[in-house]
């Protein structure tokens, strides 16, 4: 697969709706689990995780408007209980949000790992999974799976494994359930929902 160059933004902005908990340490860096409530306009709330270094307790105190600057991440969960694939958002920067109205777009550059798949929901409409290696700067690269809906949906399609994409959207959370052991246990997936794809030299957001 041709190497391309990665590209990972996102901006957030949101209410902090629990206390950090730890989560790993890093060249000495202790890092914070914090969940963080993101409204759309629909109405629905995501909820998403944000990975910060030595959280602020006056800027994460739950129920507060917190901005967020960061990546989207992705790892393997291997201990065999929720999700395989962890996503997650590495936070570069956090403030106190005096807007207190929701945002969140993302731009993403990288190559299709995996052949995309499209399928229609229950009432007609066409969908196209994704899956998205975007590389970082020191040889690693996070495996995010992104949705596409319509007629861009189609043109996903269309695609092969290797193929360069380019996209701005959103990331969002969607409750499942799974029968595991004869029981249902809910499970929170989280996805980019692709909003538009851009050309290699088409501005996005700054």
């Amino acid at each position: 697969m041709q190497e391309y160059k990665g590209e990972n933004k996102i901006v957030l902005r949101g209410q902090g709706v629990g206390e950090p908990m730890r989560s790993h340490q890093n060249h000495g860096v202790d890092y914070y689990v914090v969940p963080l409530r993101v409204p759309r306009l629909s109405g629905t709330d995501d909820v998403l995780n944000i990975v910060t270094a030595d959280p602020d307790p006056a800027v994460w105190t739950p129920g507060k408007w917190v901005g967020v600057q960061g990546e989207v991440r992705s790892y393997n969960n291997r201990s065999g209980q929720g999700s395989k694939l962890v996503i997650t958002v590495l936070a570069r920067s956090v403030c106190p949000d005096e807007a207190q109205e929701g945002e969140n777009r993302l731009v993403l550059a990288g190559a299709l790992c995996r052949k995309p798949v499209v399928r229609r929901t229950p009432l007609g409409r066409e969908i196209c999974d994704l899956l998205l290696a975007v590389n970082r700067p020191y040889g690693r690269a996070d495996y995010l799976p992104c949705i596409a809906w319509g007629s861009l949906a189609a043109h996903c399609g269309e695609l092969d494994v290797g193929d360069h994409l380019r996209l701005e959207g959103r990331l969002q959370s969607r409750r499942y359930h799974k029968l595991i052991d004869g029981e249902q246990v809910e499970r929170t997936a989280f996805e980019i929902s692709v909003m538009n794809l851009l050309q290699e030299d088409e501005a996005a957001f700054s």
